[in-house]
């Protein structure tokens, strides 16, 4: 009896130093062995133990609770249960949808009112925002006679440079910005973090429009006000990317990210509207509405969004799966094992760009956004500017013409998403893509102007091949990226690379549509010739990676018939 006994007690002792519980709020945690539950529950009989591992497991609940929102703690009460993984996940794909949508919204309002602050700004080459295409189908626009006289500064003959010094500004202080926010992202909360960058953007655009109500003509204030509306503008996309890639495993990322991706198109089409619609009342309800609509929503996410299944206290489904898997060959092991570890230390910045694939990525990403923004942003004005079957289209028709290449970009995106998650190939699809702009772009300016249907159709095609490497790399390749293998599980760097890698693009997004502004007032070929340039350098930054990948999957394959020996299918060098 007292042999039992003993032995009995020595069980106790290494549950009360050893044993991990397992609890639904708390996730990581080994399934006790028979022999170490039973263990265990000779432990519980003795109550000054009970109660200690009682007060433990409540404290971890109390732990979990607090990091819960309210909102969903409310939802929760209401329902009596809480809420799966699956419905988290769908939360987290609506509230972040919607949340950069509003920041694309704000970020869209701005190209449309310059054509009302500066009247001109069409019949000059500089700036690289469009003139709003749809301005003369506004009713009631011609009626308001403040449509038509411009707005101080912004009248004169250096209106349209100022109104470019402004965008310049902005585009240099969100790719600046976004570093720092990044940063910020992977050492606190995230959803603290989010909203606080859509209060703030609400603000100040909405400080923009009151300009117009407190008649402000000074240069400064609006150049002040659109630089940090930039720096509260660059905290969204590292945050929303970060929390998404917190929920969604490399399974289908790519496919989910890509549909998920067309938050941009979205955002900037209901931008376009809301402004477009409230122009008549006065320019100034232009910024101001977006900005109550973005702070709002800054709210809900503030109220609803789960950052993380570590902070909800559950079990990410997708990656228990992976581990309970007994095939774990080079084929099926996954590309990052296991979930990330909260509690890990954050990355540094220069530590986040020695990560395998992040500055081949960040520096392709330059180059490839380059590509876009320019497309993007000049697109109206080429085509309103070039003889389409003999005929020069006006600026709403050309507007509207213009809006296919976003189109094409959202199916780009959705298709290079579901490509790189087939082939497990990030960099083989992003340069196959970049390769192929070349020629996209190549056919759009020779045969363009052919006939309006040729002009839609190899529009559509460009804007899918420019645009799906684009949404690829700043969405799937980025969460990859900030969960790499090389971090051992530390998830807090997702922010941290995925700034890296858009602030780097942003640089590129200002440089390009700039540059363009001074070569397109001698030729647009030649506008072209720097474009396909940019996107074959982009193709050529992801070479190593490619060549890594496609050897990976070629020994991958030679393993199974016993012809190399057994790797992992992933390389070192690569995502």
């Amino acid at each position: 009896m007292s042999s039992f006994r003993s032995r009995q007690e020595a069980e106790i002792n290494h549950g009360k130093e050893g044993i991990r519980w397992r609890y639904p709020y708390s996730r990581g945690r080994r399934q006790l062995s028979w022999k170490t539950f039973a263990s265990a529950s000779l432990l519980l009989e003795d109550k000054d133990v009970r109660q200690s591992f009682m007060g433990s497991a409540g404290e971890q609940r109390n732990e979990t609770k607090h990091h819960r929102p309210v909102g969903v703690r409310f939802l929760e009460y209401i329902r009596g249960t809480p809420f799966t993984f699956r419905t988290y996940q769908a939360i987290v794909l609506v509230l972040t949808f919607f949340a950069y949508a509003s920041f694309h919204a704000t970020r869209k309002t701005t190209s449309i009112v310059k054509s009302v602050l500066d009247p001109h700004t069409t019949e000059l080459g500089f700036t690289h925002w469009s003139r709003f295409y749809f301005l003369g189908t506004v009713e009631g626009a011609q009626r308001n006679p403040g449509l038509n006289a411009g707005w101080a500064p912004f009248d004169t003959s250096d209106g349209t440079a100022m109104l470019g010094q402004i965008d310049v500004a902005f585009l240099s202080i969100y790719s600046l910005g976004m570093y720092f926010a990044g940063h910020l992202g992977d050492r606190f909360d995230l959803r603290v973090l989010l909203t606080l960058g859509m209060a703030g953007t609400g603000i100040f655009t909405s400080l923009f429009g009151a300009g117009y109500w407190l008649n402000i003509h000074s240069f400064y204030y609006f150049l002040v006000v659109q630089m940090l509306a930039g720096l509260f503008q660059s905290t969204g996309w590292p945050s929303v990317v970060a929390v998404v890639g917190n929920w969604f495993g490399k399974k289908k990322r790519g496919l989910i990210m890509g549909i998920w991706n067309a938050h941009t198109s979205i955002g900037n089409i209901s931008g376009s509207l809301i402004a477009s619609a409230l122009l008549k009342y006065g320019w100034g309800y232009s910024f101001a509405v977006p900005g109550f609509i973005i702070a709002l929503f800054g709210l809900t996410v503030f109220l609803f969004l789960p950052v993380s299944p570590e902070k909800m206290g559950i079990e990410n489904e997708e990656e228990s799966q992976l581990k309970s898997s007994p095939e774990k060959d080079g084929i099926t092991q996954p590309l990052l094992e296991g979930r990330p570890n909260e509690k890990g230390r954050a990355v540094g910045f220069v530590e986040a760009w020695g990560i395998p694939g992040v500055a081949p990525f960040a520096l392709c990403l330059f180059f490839s956004k380059l590509v876009a923004y320019t497309f993007l942003y000049w697109l109206p004005f080429y085509i309103s500017h070039t003889a389409i079957d003999g005929k020069y289209l006006s600026d709403s028709t050309a507007g509207t013409l213009s809006s296919l290449f976003d189109v094409g970009g959202v199916v780009g995106g959705i298709l290079a998403g579901h490509i790189s998650d087939r082939l497990d190939a990030r960099a083989l699809t992003a340069a196959s893509f970049m390769y192929c702009a070349i020629p996209a772009l190549f056919f759009y300016r020779i045969y363009g102007s052919i006939s309006l249907y040729w002009n839609v159709a190899l529009m559509f095609v460009a804007g899918m091949f420019v645009n799906g490497p684009y949404a690829l790399i700043t969405t799937a390749v980025s969460a990859d990226l900030g969960t790499h293998s090389s971090l051992k599980g530390n998830s807090r760097a997702l922010a941290t690379v995925t700034a890296i890698i858009d602030g780097t693009g942003s640089v590129g997004a200002a440089i390009g549509p700039l540059v363009t502004g001074y070569i397109s007032a001698n030729s647009w070929s030649a506008v072209f010739t720097m474009l396909m340039a940019a996107a074959l350098v982009a193709g050529l930054l992801l070479t190593k990676l490619v060549v890594a990948e496609v050897t990976a999957k070629m020994e991958s394959g030679g393993s199974r018939t016993g012809r190399w020996p057994q790797r992992s299918s992933v390389p070192e060098t690569l995502v």
